[in-house]
């Protein structure tokens, strides 16, 4: 890693509580958390957008949500995100499948047409030489309201951040899934 990371205690109090949470929950605090916390009020905005991007009450099922998470970090080259994003998707779908063929998405038979659409929308966001069209738009609406594309939308660009975060920052895998990260 680029930056170093401080002691759990030399944290401020009122994080403790969520690297709690982190460690109940991945059975370690993640990295990416610690580097965040050096700057609290950055963590705390950063843990609470995450929060209602990742809710029970999201019109993105929760092993989409992970599939789109992991298409974006393969994109962004961020080996930390593909790795705890893998394994979400895994603990959530129940299989690896898809994610072994999710780099040529395109190619395979394996994805439905909405999970196809999706991964379109992801790509065109994602790569920066291309652009989401009004057809592209246009098809979304066979599946999202506006609250929906405006939540997709909201998750994919979190999901940029965090992978350009942790990338820049070289920030490594930390053991959860062994899914490539190549593009």
């Amino acid at each position: 890693m680029r930056i170093s990371t401080k002691k759990l205690q030399d944290y401020p109090f009122y994080l403790r509580p969520f690297f709690w949470n982190q460690n109940r929950k991945y059975g370690m605090v993640l990295k990416p958390a610690l580097l965040w916390a050096r700057i609290p009020r950055l963590f705390t905005s950063v843990a609470l957008l995450f929060g209602a991007l990742d809710s029970r009450k999201s019109a993105i099922t929760p092993s989409l949500r992970s599939m789109i998470t992991v298409r974006v970090s393969q994109i962004n080259w961020c080996e930390f995100c593909v790795d705890v994003n893998s394994y979400m998707y895994a603990k959530r779908a129940g299989d690896e499948l898809k994610l072994e063929a999710l780099f040529g998405w395109a190619e395979s038979d394996l994805f439905d047409e909405h999970e196809r659409l999706v991964l379109d929308y992801v790509d065109s966001i994602t790569f920066s030489d291309r652009q989401v069209t009004d057809t592209l738009m246009t098809r979304l609406r066979l599946y999202y309201d506006e609250d929906g594309i405006v939540e997709l939308t909201g998750l994919i660009a979190f999901q940029n951040m965090s992978s350009k975060f942790n990338s820049a920052l070289d920030v490594p895998s930390q053991g959860f899934c062994r899914i490539p990260s190549k593009k």
